[in-house]
Order: structure tokens, then sequence, then C-alpha cells
């Protein structure tokens, strides 16, 4: 058997550089680059293997470990989980600071390749600098941080031990039921030890997605359930993107006459516009969507593990006599909230279900009802996000001025924080991809990152990146990142002095205004006045502040043929939100306290409790 004499990392980056995945533009890189942040970990071993391939697998420079990661994850989620990236660090804080983009993968379901370095496999030079001791388990590192946010790990103490973890790990990655993050931890001094590697185990492979049909038992039983229904309603979540069921699920409703509410990473599987879509459903969704699933009595759920805030905290599907139906690929998300499995992708689903309910449709009194509510709630947010005359501006009218400057093909970036509730309601999306918010993990510091990575994903497409002040703060560099490798993002920072929807929340459970807002926090003199549009400079960005809706429309247009990363800056009020739509979403409120506000908030809620717990 012939054989190849190759280092451990540089087998590895042979074989990432090998792996081929299938597309609708035909086989490409499944592996479209590997970010790097390199230190004494990983520098020698796979920064030697990284430069010798780069012609064939990439690598990029980013500036933060979490930020890098966290654009690998955006980049995997654009292409609808048909491709990746992998991110390399070193063995100390570089691989702790992994954790938190690795949760947002692990939450949301999306494929990232982790390869931090590792202490030494000789434990020779132990302690070695950055090595994190714990005294009662010799084999603990701080990669085991890794261990619970990862569908597959391994510690490769051996040469060897690729020719059986890698497979395995690509396997985790591809599978639609299974890709969430790997976890491959590399022993440093083990990335540069060599071993005769068969050249087979270097042969091209071509990744193609598994298209999972539904039992035939469980798809009677459910289109038995659906054809009894005197108001049903379908709710899309993101496994409709992944299955690249979009189209699927139009024609699905359209011909059956059901309405479509969507899940955060469901929005944009229908478009804005069309007859059967009703808007976003839950804590953050429309008046129409929860007036109608209050009144379903079956509820198609397809790819989504409906969160509490789809089902406000599990009150959104109120009828007694309620069923629900949950087309998922994956078993555990199928099993929840006490519905009837149906275990499939959400296209081989839809089409299979399509056939098995011959001519039926919903009553056309309920498909009425539902395009008028659909209507009205249109109206509300024309309202909500029309220009204003008030001092600041709403978020709902800075990202009213967004949409309106934004083209079909554009895309719309954000995380955390108030903003994703304002655009779950409010943003109007034309079609699939144009709507990318990351609410699974609702991470700060995703946004300007996460915009990155959809922007290397497609850089034809422009990228409207919305972000608060705190986000901002927390996680900034990769703007000169974007900078550096020329991918541009209009960047919008609404500075609302604080954490303006955390003071909300923190008032409407009748607590006091504490340690959220500058104002409030600063005891005596003024709070601090952070001009962000001259940091983001320093960052080599296009930047200006904005006074107003009028100022921020014209400053969207010079954004627009700007030739790079553009950050525009406008104040905003942190008490402001939309008042439409909605629903209750629970938060615990203290059960004693010297307070009369808590007190009334507690009563309050122990009578929504007790409400949901009759139900």
């Amino acid at each position: 058997m012939p054989t190849l004499r190759l280092t451990m990392a540089q087998a590895l980056v042979r074989f990432l550089a090998g792996q081929r995945a299938e597309t609708d533009a035909g086989e490409v890189p499944l592996f479209a680059g590997v970010f790097a942040i390199f230190g004494h970990g990983n520098v020698a071993g796979l920064g030697e293997a990284l430069y010798a391939e780069r012609a064939r697998l990439p690598t990029f420079r980013a500036h933060n470990e979490q930020a890098m990661a966290h654009a690998a994850i955006a980049f995997a989620k654009a292409n609808m989980r048909r491709r990746m990236m992998a991110c390399t660090t070193s063995i100390g804080p570089g691989a702790t600071n992994l954790v938190s983009a690795t949760a947002v993968a692990h939450v949301n379901r999306l494929p990232v390749l982790l390869l931090p370095g590792n202490v030494f496999a000789s434990r020779l030079p132990d302690p070695v600098l950055q090595q994190v001791e714990d005294f009662a388990d010799a084999t603990i590192t701080a990669n085991d941080c890794l261990r619970p946010v990862s569908r597959y790990f391994d510690r490769i103490l051996r040469p060897e031990q690729l020719m059986a973890s890698l497979p395995a790990a690509m396997e985790t990655l591809v599978d639609p039921a299974s890709c969430e993050p790997v976890t491959l931890a590399l022993a440093q001094d083990v990335q540069t030890e060599a071993y005769d590697y068969p050249e087979s185990f270097f042969a091209a492979r071509v990744h193609h997605v598994r298209h999972i049909r539904a039992d035939a038992s469980e798809l009677r039983r459910a289109a038995e359930m659906l054809s009894r229904a005197n108001k049903p309603m379908i709710v899309a979540g993101g496994g409709v993107h992944y299955a690249l069921a979009c189209d699927a699920l139009a024609g699905f409703a359209e011909k059956r006459g059901i309405p479509v509410a969507e899940t955060q990473a469901g929005k944009g599987a229908l478009a804005w516009g069309h007859p059967n879509q009703v808007g976003a459903l839950g804590v953050t969704g429309s008046s129409a969507a929860n007036a109608l699933a209050h009144e379903a009595d079956l509820v198609l759920a397809v790819g989504t593990r409906l969160g509490d805030f789809a089902t406000a905290s599990r009150t959104i599907f109120a009828n007694p006599e309620c069923r629900i139906i949950q087309l998922n690929v994956v078993a555990l998300d199928a099993a929840k909230h006490g519905a009837i499995p149906l275990l499939a992708d959400a296209g081989r689903g839809l089409e299979d279900l399509d056939t098995a309910l011959g001519d039926w449709q919903a009553p056309a009194p309920w498909t009425a009802t539902a395009r008028e509510r659909a209507d009205a709630w249109n109206r509300d947010v024309d309202k909500a996000t029309a220009p204003g005359n008030a001092p600041l501006a709403t978020d709902a009218q800075v990202l009213g001025a967004a949409n309106r400057a934004a083209g079909p093909n554009d895309v719309l970036v954000c995380a955390a924080g108030g903003l994703p509730g304002e655009l779950h309601k409010l943003w109007r999306t034309p079609g699939p991809g144009g709507y990318h918010v990351e609410y699974g993990y609702s991470c700060m510091g995703y946004e300007i990152a996460g915009g990155l990575g959809v922007k290397m994903a497609d850089p034809t497409r422009e990228m409207f990146v919305l972000v608060g002040d705190g986000s901002y703060l927390m996680m900034n560099s990769e703007i000169a990142t974007s900078v550096m490798m020329d991918r541009k993002l209009i960047i919008v920072v609404l500075d609302n002095r604080g954490f303006g929807c955390i003071d909300r929340l923190q008032r409407s459970v009748g607590a006091a205004s504490f340690n959220n807002l500058f104002e409030f926090v600063i005891a005596d003199g003024e709070p601090p006045a952070i001009d962000f549009a001259a940091h983001a400079a320093s960052l080599s960005a296009l930047s200006e502040w904005v006074s107003g809706i009028a100022e921020l429309e014209e400053a969207f247009e010079r954004a627009k043929t700007a030739e790079r990363t553009t950050v525009i800056a406008i104040a905003t009020d942190p008490s402001a939100s939309t008042e439409a739509g909605g629903a209750w979403w629970e938060v615990a409120v203290a059960e004693v306290s010297e307070s009369p506000g808590v007190a009334r908030a507690r009563k309050a809620y122990a009578a929504k409790v007790k409400e949901r717990t009759k139900a």
C-alpha cells in the first residue's frame, strides 16, 4: 500500500483540503478555509502545514478567537450548512476564547471545526506556558471547556489517530441531524511528529446531504390529524432553510391554504408579502401570528425546536384541543412539546405529506381570517417603522430606514439585545437568505464578525449589520479584519447609552433601573460620550455620526456606494419598543421584596404561571 510520510498537522490539512461538497453550483471545497490566530501551541505544527497548503486551503487571520469562530459559524449558516470553515488557536486563552462562539454553533445546530492546540502528549515540559492544571486529573486541559458544546470531541495524542477521528468528525459535520461543532484538540508535540499515512486516506471525498424521508406510519398519522383540522397553522423554523425547502413550504402552504408563522431562524422562509405569510411567532411575534396560534387546533412545526420565545414560554398554543406535529430531522426535537413526531427533513417531509393529503384544504374562512389579520399587522409595521419627530429615533425607525435602503438581494445581520425582537416583528424579508439573526444563543458580539462571515459566503450581497452600543463595545475588532480582507460591511451602531433592552426588562418586572444605562451607573458627573464614529475610523473604516432618520437615509446611500466598510452611528431612545404584537415571556420575579413594584409584578407573574398550569 503506497504511503506518504507526513507530520500529523500536514496530514490533517491535506485531508481537509481533499473534502468536497455537493451544492447547487456543483462540487466545491467543503472547507472554504481556516481562521487562525497562531500561538506557541499551533504555529510550529499546524502553521507550517497550513502554509504549505495555502493554495488549496486558504488561511485567514482574525483579531479575536471568539470573533473568528463567529465568522466561521455565520459562513456555514449563510451556506445552509453545505460549506464550512475550521478555526485554530493556541492552547490557553485562545482555546477558551472559542467557548462562547462554540455554544452559538451548538445551540443553533451549525457546523464548525475547531482545532485548538493542546499541551504536550509527552508531558515532559509540563506545566507548559498557558497550561491549565487540574490537581485531580492530569488529562484535563483548557480544551475540555469545549466538551459540553461540541457534538464530537477528540484529543489527538498520536499521529495515526487521525485516520479514525477525521472520518467521524466529517460525518458529524455534514449530517443534517448531527451537524454541530467538532473539536479536535491537537497535542502540540504530536502536530510535528511524522507517520506513514496511506495515500488512500487523502483521496478526495464528496459529501452529499442526506435527505431523510418520513416513516410510513408516522406520515399516515400526521396526514390524518392534519386532514381533520379546522384551524391549522404552520410554524417555519431554520430547518426549512437548511433543507432548501423554502419553495416546497410556499407551494404546500398556498395549495393547502394554511397560514405560516416564522421563528427567528425560520424568518425569510416565506417572502414577507406571500399570501400565507402571517409574520413572526411568539414573544417577538406579530399580532396576526399570535392570535392565530391562540386559536389553532393543529400546528405543523417544520424544522424548529419551538424554543420559549417562539411558544411564549409554552402559552402561545392556547386552544385545549390543539395538537402539534413536529416535522424535524432530529429525533430529540421531534419529540418536544408532547408532539406527534414526523421524522424527516423539511423538504422530503412536506413533499410526502402533500402526497398523503390528497385534495384536502384548510377551511376557507380560516384562510381568509389569516389574510385579514396579516394585512392589519402590515399596517402596524408601516406605522412602527415610519420616521418620527421625537428627539431620539426608536430602534424600529432605524430598522425601517435600513429596510428601505436594502435591496432585494441584501442581507440583514444582527444578534443580541432588543434589536432582534424588533427585527423579528418588523423586518420585511424578500426571501431566503436575506435575514441572518443569531438568536438561539443571543450572543452579544456576534454581529460584526457574523456579518464578515456572511460576506465571505457571498461577496456580491450587501451586508446591513445592526448592532447596539453594548455589543459593539464587547466585540468590534473584526471591522479591521473586514477592511483587511476587502469584505465591505454597512454597520449601524444604535447608541442608547447602555444596555437598553435589559433596562426595559428590569423595569418590566417592577425593579428600578440599575446598572444598565450609563445615566444610572454614573452617580456624579456626565456619562462617557463614546465616539463610535471616531473609533471605527481608527480601525480603517469609513464612518459618520447622523442625527435622525433623514440623515441616516442619506448616509445609507453614501455607504452603498462606498468601497469599504462603513460605520454609521446614531443616538436612539433606550426606553422605546414596539407595542404592537408580542406575547408573554416567563421571567421569574422575586417572591419577596420591599419594592411595591416588584410585589405587583410578582402577583401578575404568579397569575400567568397559574393560568398556564390550568391550560
